[in-house]
């Protein structure tokens, strides 16, 4: 089956061409829509953050610590580190009686262009620039909540880590015992599925039919704080926050690493995964803005207002001159 996704132009010659599997999924777990394989196994990397902060919810921390809506939305976040970012997830931790000290996400770079308050160049990032400390916040207020450890929360052997696999296994109809672990970049363990398994938990966080009304809640709670404060999932100029900003809550969704990308759309009740086989992430936005042209997921007038993440800039050399392009050959295929 063509799974190619995207041609590169120099001239007339296709000089290169990226591949992707995509797959799209209705609440009853029935697939859709695919290009490429949908039973192709790869691991959920950040793209899992908003069901694996289903167990904050269903806890009770999110609760009990008085964690406010923006709050929650950056527990599913790949955020920047920008200061709104920081100071949600830093009040997080304080409300939990818990400091940076515990996040146990490393530090990475961050874009300084950013921030409001002027960073010092010699002063350098700390964990709660991760753009997985909202995550980690989330991990740690819930364990400490449920009387778990905070200090051995990445283990994957933790109650957390535990029910994270649990949770990913009920809202996948995926078995709990043919999932593979990883450790993701910021040290906590990684599960892996088919594609059609992720876009499957993606219907449901979209649109949560066939659960109970505990979980129900909790997963509207969770998709209505990323679509609500889309600022919080990942940040200024940046994909999956403009996108839900502009759908304004038709649809909801989280971009991973190696160029994993889900979604879901409410009002259809489906979702949806895209993986670049490459694991070229600049390929996602072009690409899923097609999916969902094709799925009618979005209105001429919102596609219009996403138009800059549609296409891809034309291909130049050095001088600045145009010799070549990339466009989106994809074309979903229907499944009978």
């Amino acid at each position: 089956m063509e799974n190619i996704v995207v041609r590169t132009w120099r001239g007339k010659v296709i000089e290169g061409v990226f591949r992707a599997h995509i797959a799209v999924v209705n609440t009853e777990g029935r697939l859709l829509y695919s290009v490429g394989d949908p039973s192709y196994t790869t691991y959920w990397r950040s793209s899992s953050k908003p069901l694996q902060a289903l167990a904050l919810i269903e806890s009770g921390a999110a609760d009990e610590y008085h964690f406010t809506e923006e709050e929650i939305a950056v527990t599913c976040a790949s955020h920047s580190g920008e200061d709104f970012h920081t100071a949600a997830v830093g009040s997080i931790l304080h409300k939990a009686g818990l400091s940076e000290d515990d996040l146990q996400c490393g530090a990475h770079e961050i874009d300084r262009s950013l921030h409001r308050r002027e960073l010092a160049p010699e002063q350098p990032p700390q964990r709660i620039h991760s753009n997985c400390s909202g995550k980690h916040s989330g991990m740690l207020t819930t364990s400490k909540k449920m009387g778990w450890p905070t200090v051995t929360y990445r283990d994957p052997e933790h109650p957390l880590q535990r029910l994270n696999r649990q949770n990913l296994a009920e809202l996948s109809a995926y078995p709990s015992e043919d999932i593979r672990i990883g450790i993701d970049g910021c040290g906590v363990p990684v599960f892996s599925m088919p594609i059609q398994n992720m876009a499957h938990a993606f219907s449901k966080l979209a649109k949560p039919d066939g659960l109970s009304d505990e979980r129900a809640q909790a997963l509207s709670r969770l998709g209505d704080a990323m679509m609500t404060y889309p600022h919080m999932i990942a940040g200024s100029r940046r994909f999956d926050s403009d996108l839900m900003r502009e759908a304004d809550g038709t649809v909801v969704c989280k971009g991973g690493a190696a160029a994993l990308h889900c979604l879901g759309l409410p009002d259809q009740g489906i979702g949806i995964a895209i993986k670049i086989e490459d694991m070229d992430a600049s390929i996602i936005p072009p690409v899923a803005m097609a999916v969902l042209r094709q799925l009618d997921g979005l209105t001429e007038e919102v596609a219009s207002r996403l138009d800059g993440y549609a296409s891809f800039p034309p291909v130049k050399n050095t001088l600045d001159e145009v010799v070549g392009k990339m466009e989106v050959t994809l074309k979903l295929d229907k499944v009978s």
